[in-house]
Order: C-alpha cells, then structure tokens, then sequence
C-alpha cells in the first residue's frame, strides 16, 4: 500500500518536497502508523502544526460539529465561529484587533501590509528591516523579507523595500532602522528554519525600545513559536513587551490550515474595507477549529506541559554523540552535527528506529513534538535519537 501511495504522488504531484519514503495513513497523539503499519514516535507535529497531537478528540469534536452546521459562507457574512475565535486571540494574547488568513505566509503578508499601509498614510518610507536567516514564507512578498538565498533563487524580480541586519545585532538593526526611516521591523523570537537559533537575551526587548522611539513597528513572526510550543501562549512573552503586530499559524488550527495577524488597536486602524481580505480566512470549519485548540491549549496546561517536557528534552540532547550543540526553548528544539552529511544520516537513522524528525539548515536535526507528549515518549525520544547519533558520531 505504501508503495503504491508513493508512486501515484512522484507521477502526479509537482517535485517541491524532498519526502520520507512514508506514507502515512493515520496517527493518534504523538503516534503515527504508515500505510504498512509501522508505528513512527512523531517529533515533526506536522512541522509545529499538530499542537495537540493526531486526532485530538477536541479537535475532531469540533470538526464534525461544525461540518454538520456550516463549512463556508466568506467573510460578506458575520459567524458565531470567527466571533468567538476573535475574542479567544485578543484575551490571550496582547492583540485589540485581528485579521484571519489561511497560512503563515499569508499572515506575514498581511502584517507586511498593514505596516506599509500605516507608513504610506503618514508619508514616510515603507522600508521594512528585518533579520538575516529569516523564513517569513514563499510568497513573493514573504519571500521579499526571508533572506535565504535557496528561497530566493529564480524567482525575481522580488518586491523591493526589504533591508537585512544579522540577527540578534539590535544595534545593526537600530542603524538600518534610522538610515532607512523604515516603518517596521519584522523579526521571529526564534528562527525555526535556520535552525532553531535563539538570540541574545534581551534582544527583542532593545528591539521594542528602538522601534517604540524610531516611531517603527515591531512585527514577530510567531508562526513556529506561537500556540504555545515555547512554555507561553507567544514566545515574546517570555521577555515582558509587547509587539505592535504578530504573525501566527501553523498550530492556530492544529491541523486545519488557519492563520492571523495579531494587532494592537493603533496599527489595526489601517486595515479599512476594502484594502485588505481573504475569501477563506476566518471559516467558519478553521475558527471552530482553532477555537478548540486555544481552549485545550488554555485549559489544560498544555503550554506548562511545553515547558516541563521541553527541559527533560534539552537535558538528554545535551549527551547526543557528535552533537556540536543542542539548543531550544520549551518543545522547540535542534541537534546540531557537525556536518550536513552526519545530520541527514541521523534523521534519516531515526526514521528507520521509528522517530520521525526534521532536517533544517543543513545539519541541524529539529524536533517539534506536540505539546501533549508525555515524559515517556521525550525519554524514548532521545534514547534513539543518542543511538543514531553514535551511529554517524564520526561522520
């Protein structure tokens, strides 16, 4: 059967995505069985996604109750879903206001746009600055923020008014700031794609100083560290700010694609009818949905649980084999090898002994698992993960 799911998608679907050869065919909290009925441990969550594991029974509940109500009706109409959503996201995080989408790239876009659309009524530059090693998305005007080269290539001309500074630099990024007039400064709290890098404390609270006296916008892309993957509901909120606009997703829907832009009321302002929409932002299926995952997410602790679970995590990683270095914060963590080619055989390694990972940025092994893990599935985690590792130690 796995076979045949994987020929019938190489023939028919585009080549974007480099695949485990694994078709998966269903999955029940952390665990993920294939088409053959191989049992995989899932670190990936979907890439950050599944926040409340496969098959919630939250998550299911609210979908085939919604189904069973209404699915769609655009946004030329007014739902009980989108309301209550909206209400979940401005009590929980620092927002006034909130604009819904369908993905992160999306949410990015949105937030690029209202910041430019704040800029432009008082007449001053557009220029957005933002950090070198970003992923923002693949959207031309996500891609436009997102330095990566691999991202990038083939693909321009890209919109213009993007300025990189290294990530982590605040007083690179206050220069640009200032040289440029720019009117935001868009950065993640923790870059994912590149690997799972933290700054230096008390980076994104000089960045909200700098950006409150430049007359800036601070943006954050929470979209991997939001929903609470990092031990709080945002991962800013481990530093005490606030930001003025935050792009999120990925676990906002826990499975089904729902994303937002997080504003306060002052930037909010700018999005008038008219300038901005979605046909299928702020469902009435994706609200439900993501409505469900805040209040399990609320009321069971589950960001308490990321934390905890996320301690133990680091604790056994820092023993892993040819490791240069194991980094995270709550259930959002990377392996770094010593090498591109020692980390694809790990990964790879670990897929075989049944624990599904990610390779991200070449040699970093990163782990994502949901928020609901128990201290039995971290423990077995990395026990094979330190069994891969010294595997491909000398590699």
């Amino acid at each position: 059967m796995s076979d045949e799911v994987i020929r019938a998608t190489d023939a028919n679907c585009m080549n974007t995505y480099r695949r485990f050869r694994i078709a998966a065919a269903r999955g029940e909290g952390a665990w993920l069985w294939d088409a053959g009925g191989k049992k995989y441990l899932d670190f990936t969550s979907g890439i950050a996604v599944s926040v409340l594991g496969h098959c919630h029974p939250a998550l299911v509940g609210a979908i085939k109750e919604q189904a069973g109500e209404l699915i769609h009706t655009s946004n030329l109409f007014y739902t009980k879903p989108q309301a209550r959503l909206a209400e979940l996201l401005t009590r929980h995080s620092f927002a006034d206001r909130v604009f819904f989408c369908n993905s992160g790239a999306e949410a990015c876009e949105g937030a690029i746009k209202l910041s430019r659309k704040r800029a432009g009524e008082a007449g001053r530059s557009t220029t957005v600055v933002c950090a070198e090693g970003a992923f923002h998305g693949r959207t031309l005007g996500a891609l436009g923020a997102t330095s990566g080269e691999a991202y990038r290539r083939g693909f321009g001309p890209l919109p213009e008014g993007f300025v990189f500074v290294p990530y982590g630099d605040a007083a690179a990024a206050e220069r640009a700031i200032r040289e440029h007039g720019a009117c935001a400064f868009m950065v993640e709290p923790i870059q994912g794609e590149n690997g799972v890098v933290i700054p230096p404390k008390g980076y994104l609270s000089a960045m909200r100083e700098v950006c409150s006296r430049e007359g800036a916008l601070l943006v954050l892309d929470e979209i991997q560290t939001g929903m609470g993957r990092t031990g709080k509901f945002l991962a800013h909120e481990h530093c005490g700010i606030t930001p003025d606009i935050a792009a999120i997703a990925k676990g906002l829907g826990g499975g089904v694609p729902c994303g937002a832009v997080l504003a306060t009321g002052e930037a909010g302002s700018y999005f008038t009818p008219g300038s901005h929409g979605s046909t299928f932002g702020g469902g009435p299926l994706a609200c439900a949905c993501a409505a469900a995952v805040i209040e399990e997410i609320s009321g069971s602790s589950l960001a308490e649980n990321a934390a905890v679970r996320g301690r133990r995590l680091l604790e056994g990683l820092g023993a892993v084999a040819g490791a240069r270095e194991a980094r995270g914060v709550g259930l959002m963590a990377g392996v770094e090898f010593s090498s591109d080619t020692a980390a694809k055989a790990a990964v790879d390694l670990c897929a075989e002994k049944g624990l599904l990972t990610i390779l991200t940025a070449g040699n970093v092994m990163r782990l994502l698992p949901p928020l609901t893990v128990s201290g039995e599935q971290v423990n077995l985690a990395v026990s094979i993960i330190r069994e891969a590792a010294g595997e491909v130690a000398d590699w």
